[in-house]
């Protein structure tokens, strides 16, 4: 077994390393569950309190909640450690991503498959990646930065930051774009949205987190993350199951839009990805910082966007299905960066202290 295989046997689970077949199951079941028993996922549909749906609500915080317990807000103290990995990763993921992929939203699914998508669905498609391209990955950068041996308290840091500024600049982000795009967006909602899904969660996960520590220290934080984890993928995957239900009828009429979303989506990440990885190297940053600062701008914290997705805009929505497509296209994406970075290391020097 070669080095890279080792690090990848280590750093994802079964699940995690057949997510993308996992997803493309569910879909699968979506659509044929759909088209049996319609009046069923109506009914779920139909759950709402406060435009939140409740079924939806239960299997979000499955898949957040796990992740916000990993979330070490000590790491901030030394925030100032190796601040030029920080520094891109900021650049990147709050003033670059966002409108990049907003831009690429606007041309693919306005002019460059205008005449392939109807307008409407077009509009909803591009609030689906602006939610995507507003929220960075919170859970998985652990994973990809584990597969390629990145500074393991670097990530810890670059992770808890984000999800500070994500508490304040994700709904800001997301209204502009959307209304710089014609989109309109309902305010109460999306502050709802956040308040449920991002700043909730992390302030329960902080709270579990401070009273595993004080009962067991960080081992009791691993054991409890290893315990609810499969929780956070079986709430994905039935949150899938029920957006596919709802959407069966578009997709069995137009079986090419999947791969019509997946395309601004693919671009984006690796012009995300290669920006982020050319401006730490044209840094001096090491490669043990190097890579998890590009790779966490890459990846999506996905949960997210299909929560916001739902609420927005519904469970039968082009802008969740979009989110959704996000999730089928991450994994393989990703993996394809951690077999490039792990191939051009001797790109980078080896240790740097100003990182």
């Amino acid at each position: 077994m070669t080095d890279t295989s080792r690090a990848a046997a280590a750093g994802l689970g079964t699940f995690e390393r057949w997510l993308s077949v996992w997803v493309a199951l569910a879909i699968g079941a979506g659509l044929l569950l759909g088209n049996l028993f319609p009046s069923f996922f109506a009914a779920l549909a139909g759950l709402e309190v406060a435009s939140v749906n409740l079924p939806v609500a239960v299997l979000i915080w499955a898949m957040v909640y796990p992740m916000m317990v990993g979330v070490d807000f000590g790491a901030l103290r030394q925030v100032g450690d190796k601040p030029k990995g920080l520094v891109v990763t900021l650049v990147v993921n709050w003033l670059i991503k966002p409108f990049t992929m907003a831009a690429l939203g606007v041309l693919f699914f306005k002019y460059v498959f205008a005449g392939l998508i109807p307008p409407e669905d077009a509009q909803a498609y591009l609030a689906g990646v602006i939610l995507l391209g507003a929220a960075p990955c919170t859970a998985m950068v652990f994973v990809w930065s584990n597969l390629t041996r990145g500074d393991a308290t670097y990530t810890l840091v670059q992770v808890s930051l984000n999800d500070v500024v994500m508490v304040f600049a994700f709904a800001p982000i997301v209204a502009f774009l959307l209304g710089a795009t014609n989109i309109v967006v309902p305010w109460d909602t999306l502050m709802l949205s956040v308040g449920l899904y991002v700043m909730l969660p992390l302030f329960v996960g902080y709270l579990t987190r401070r009273n595993l520590i004080a009962k067991g220290g960080e081992a009791a934080v691993d054991a409890f993350k290893s315990h609810v984890q499969p929780f956070s993928i079986i709430g994905l995957l039935v949150t899938v199951v029920l957006l596919f239900a709802f959407q069966g009828e578009v997709i069995l009429d137009r079986p090419m839009v999947i791969a019509l979303i997946a395309v601004p989506l693919l671009i984006q990440s690796y012009g995300i990805f290669f920006l982020a990885y050319g401006a730490a190297r044209a840094w001096g940053i090491p490669f043990n910082v190097a890579a998890p600062c590009a790779l966490i701008g890459t990846s999506n914290f996905f949960e997210l966007a299909v929560a916001v997705a739902i609420s927005l805009f519904g469970l039968g929505s082009g802008a969740a299905l979009a989110t959704v497509v996000g999730v089928l296209v991450e994994v393989p994406v990703m993996l394809s960066l951690v077999a490039f970075a792990n191939r051009t290391q001797h790109w980078f020097p080896s240790k740097d202290g100003s990182a």
